[in-house]
């Protein structure tokens, strides 16, 4: 399988709230289907003109199957199992770098700490030369090379040549566990205001949700920005531990439902670590909270938000989530590979499934977002219509909707303005990656940048929107000046938006992806919504 096939299966798989593999439940008898199945396959591996593959033939009965059932059960070959885990597991084995591979050549773009790359001195912006001997620069270098050759079991060895400003250095670098974060970011956006933000529900997502929650009570931390957009979900019981820390005790999660399922209630257990903090009079004085949410939320997202919503314990702020409400069980095969098999829904403690209709097939199902877009919902509440059959009730009789995502409680709409031709033209040739790593490399020493608020306090001086401009053209990226005339705003808009980006881009290459958020929340529309709200409470 490609490299893009099992980036495919990642993406699909980060949408899933998956319970612990049980035993699936196995029918004593052969139902006549399952006989008929049986009996082309053995006609065809007996009968067939020419030798039958009949692993293809398998893979592709077995991908049928499920995809006539719904858009989230799956077949995951066995040789592609760890890898769709691993963002789930919250640990892969390797070398603890991530990279880009910028004109041929693979460069480091971040070390994780405590990791084997961190312990042995690889730095960011250190170019990879040569893999166990093997050169490792040239056109021929994916992201599969690299992947096949730097990740590894645990306790194994790898030799890297480093070409760090002119000089080569040779790593012996031993695999090791690696942790992959859920929580990408967490700071103060005022005094009193604490911002969090989670990319996944993964194994050790509770944890790091806990240790930022510790941080920023330190700082003074009074009310809550959790930031849940673009997370495509994860494990069911990580979402439910969650959302505990939110929750009075008893007071309902969320709730499964199958078939096979008996009906299975998740109750938080009054030992959060962020409940509300009331008056005598029942207002809340403290542990306020805000989730941010958009059409790139889904599942075990849906599942804290939906808990959020319906017990009034915060405000949902943003666009309508994506709408996935169906729960997976991974149940492993023979050969090593697995099912993920929808068996359940989940509903939200007012009774809510909040799973999008899939009756048109997959190809529509996966087009929501863009029919949105065309719709115009992303940009407009009002386009947005639920049958009244789909009405329920908060625990303070407010009227929400199930039948398709959650729909915030304060609507932002999508900026559609950032994205100007010439941006867009930028992006597409990859210099919104590559200029600012070559950049934030060849300075890395420079004593403007030697701290965070060195670098913010120079940043003016390195006129590097101009230099970005001066590298474009290099790329042939010209402005269509005539059409810009036309379109002052949105030009101006999204001139203020490239220039923004830069400026965090260069800021996480040089000092880690929190600092490109606390560059990027200044025209973060639903992130300051959030704070003008709370603030306001």
């Amino acid at each position: 399988m490609s490299i893009k096939s099992i980036a495919s299966i990642a993406s699909i798989l980060s949408i899933f709230s998956i319970v612990s593999a049980q035993r699936p439940f196995i029918p004593d008898t052969v139902t006549p289907a399952q006989h008929r199945v049986d009996q082309v396959m053995t006609l065809i591996d007996g009968n067939y003109t020419e030798s039958p593959d009949m692993e293809k033939l398998s893979t592709e009965a077995i991908n049928a199957m499920l995809k006539a059932l719904d858009p989230h059960s799956v077949y995951i070959p066995a040789k592609d199992v760890q890898r769709a885990n691993e963002p789930l597991e919250g640990n892969f084995e390797g070398v603890g770098i991530s990279f880009q591979i910028v004109q041929d050549t693979i460069v480091v773009g971040s070390v994780i700490d405590g990791g084997p790359s961190e312990k042995v001195g690889l730095m960011v912006g250190d170019k990879i030369i040569r893999i166990d001997n093997l050169p490792a620069t040239g056109d021929s270098i994916t992201n599969q090379f690299v992947f096949n050759h730097l990740r590894g079991k645990k306790g194994t060895i790898v030799h890297l040549d480093i070409l760090r400003q002119g000089t080569i250095y040779t790593f012996e670098i031993t695999r090791d566990k690696i942790p992959l974060y859920s929580v990408d970011t967490w700071f103060m956006a005022d005094s009193t205001i604490g911002y969090i933000r989670l990319t996944r529900f993964a194994r050790t997502s509770v944890d790091e949700f806990r240790k930022a929650l510790k941080a920023l009570d330190k700082q003074g931390m009074k009310s809550l920005i959790l930031d849940l957009r673009g997370n495509t979900g994860g494990y069911l019981d990580i979402a439910c531990n969650l959302a505990n820390e939110f929750l009075e005790r008893g007071q309902l999660i969320v709730y499964q439902e199958g078939r096979r399922t008996p009906r299975q209630n998740f109750n938080a257990n009054g030992h959060g670590k962020f409940k509300a903090q009331r008056a005598a009079n029942g207002t809340i004085i403290g542990g306020r909270l805000v989730v941010l949410i958009d059409e790139g939320s889904a599942s075990a997202s849906e599942i804290v938000s939906g808990a959020v919503q319906d017990w009034d314990r915060g405000t949902i702020i943003g666009r309508r989530s994506f709408g996935k409400g169906l729960v997976q069980r991974m149940m492993p095969l023979s050969d090593g590979g697995q099912i993920r098999l929808t068996t359940a829904r989940y509903f939200t403690p007012s009774g809510r499934c909040i799973q999008r209709p899939y009756d048109n097939g997959s190809d529509a199902y996966r087009d929501d977002i863009s029919q949105r877009y065309k719709h115009g919902e992303l940009v407009n509440a009002d386009s947005i219509h639920f049958a009244d059959s789909l009405k329920y009730k908060t625990a303070h009789g407010r009227t929400v909707y199930g039948g398709g995502g959650i729909m915030p409680d304060l609507f932002v709409p999508m900026d559609t303005m950032r994205l100007s031709d010439y941006y867009i033209s930028l992006r597409g040739k990859g210099l919104l990656n590559t200029f600012p790593l070559r950049w934030a490399d060849a300075h890395r020493k420079d004593p403007k940048v030697k701290t965070f608020e060195l670098f913010l306090q120079n940043y003016e001086s390195f006129s590097l929107d101009s230099l970005l401009a001066a590298a474009a053209l290099e790329k042939g990226v010209v402005r269509d000046v005539e059409k810009e005339a036309t379109e002052p705003e949105r030009t101006a808009h999204s001139d203020n938006y490239l220039r923004l980006m830069l400026k965090a881009q260069v800021a996480k290459d040089l000092f880690g992806i929190e600092y490109y958020y606390k560059i990027m929340k200044e025209i973060d529309d639903p992130y300051l919504v959030a704070v003008d709200f709370l603030k306001k409470q």
